[in-house]
């Protein structure tokens, strides 16, 4: 299987602090290097990250760095695939390393399961030492921040999925059911998996393939990260044939129930309350032990609100949007 060639796409912007670390994990994989290329695709960067992705293709001759002037990943992984020859396309994400045997695997496991795409499992650690930066990273591994994402929190043996991060891709799914959307500035993997699976295609959640992520590191980045997360759960709608999973809406109906007994039902509203802040205490002290250090626990009261009313939020903005027709 070494032998395939696999074409790896890296859509960027503005991400001088992690691309090197991505870069260097990839030149470091066991997979033979004149079976492989690389596409830094730079969105329109306004620090250095084509400086650094240009020193590295300058060093490395499989390593090619392509421009998206239109800034968006979706239309930076078409630029990719466009210029690609492998008969294996990999999406990675700067904000995160692989293991040396990440891509040998991926390749391996494409053929084991006869799948159309396999992805792996994310360990997320924290971007920075910081008490919030530490307790980000571990709400991304939780149930309670997570819920059954089970690439985030992890599986024990090889599964059909609905989506992967990172996905693995025989070339010839794209020539059956298109390009990435290009209207959708986020939830393009999802997008495109369901249409993969509406396809009849096979999606496989492979533990050996593993990754490690880089989330946000301060509670507003955090919480405008989900916010954007939670406007392209339902925004998506207004382009698309097919709903995503009933999971993504789950933030949706919360906060709105939030709001609505808010203003209508006092007794309600207090009774959500109580209950959520409960729940936040429980999972955040889980969290905590899980991560072995009890001073994260009060970072985390305050960091799993952030995941969940950032969400929720977004999702109802999204909603507007699509209402409004913006």
């Amino acid at each position: 299987m070494d032998k395939k060639f696999v074409s790896i796409i890296i859509p960027c912007r503005n991400e001088e602090r992690f691309l090197a670390k991505c870069l260097d994990s990839i030149i470091s994989q066991d997979y033979p290097k004149e079976n492989l290329e690389v596409f830094v695709v730079d969105g329109a960067s306004e620090d250095k990250t084509r400086e650094i992705a240009n020193n590295y293709a300058v060093k490395n001759n499989f390593i090619r760095v392509l421009f998206n002037p239109r800034k968006t990943t979706p239309v930076s992984m078409n630029i990719g695939i466009k210029e690609s020859k492998g008969e294996i396309i990999i999406k990675m994400d700067c904000h995160a390393e692989y293991q040396n045997d990440y891509i040998s695997k991926c390749v391996a496991n494409l053929q084991k399961y006869g799948a159309d795409n396999v992805g792996g499992i994310l360990k997320t650690l924290p971007s920075s030492n910081t008490p919030i930066a530490k307790s980000i990273a571990l709400s991304l591994s939780s149930f309670f921040g997570a819920g059954n994402s089970y690439f985030r929190t992890g599986v024990k043996e090889a599964q059909e999925a609905d989506t992967v991060s990172f996905g693995c891709y025989k070339r010839e799914v794209f020539d059956k059911i298109g390009l990435y959307n290009e209207n959708l500035a986020r939830s393009q993997d999802m997008e495109l998996n369901l249409r993969l699976k509406k396809a009849g295609g096979k999606i496989m959640l492979c533990p050996d393939i593993i990754a490690t992520y880089y989330p946000k590191d301060n509670l507003k980045d955090f919480f405008l990260h989900n916010f954007q997360d939670g406007i392209w759960s339902i925004y998506p709608i207004k382009f698309t044939k097919f709903p995503f999973r009933a999971r993504h809406y789950i933030p949706l109906a919360f906060v709105a129930t939030v709001i609505f007994s808010f203003f209508f039902n006092w007794s309600a509203f207090v009774f959500i309350s109580i209950i959520y802040f409960f729940a936040d205490i429980h999972f955040s002290q889980k969290s905590s032990k899980e991560g072995g250090d009890s001073e994260l626990l009060l970072p985390l009261i305050a960091v799993f609100p952030a995941r969940h009313f950032g969400y929720g939020l977004g999702s109802i903005w999204g909603l507007i949007k699509i209402i409004l027709k913006v």
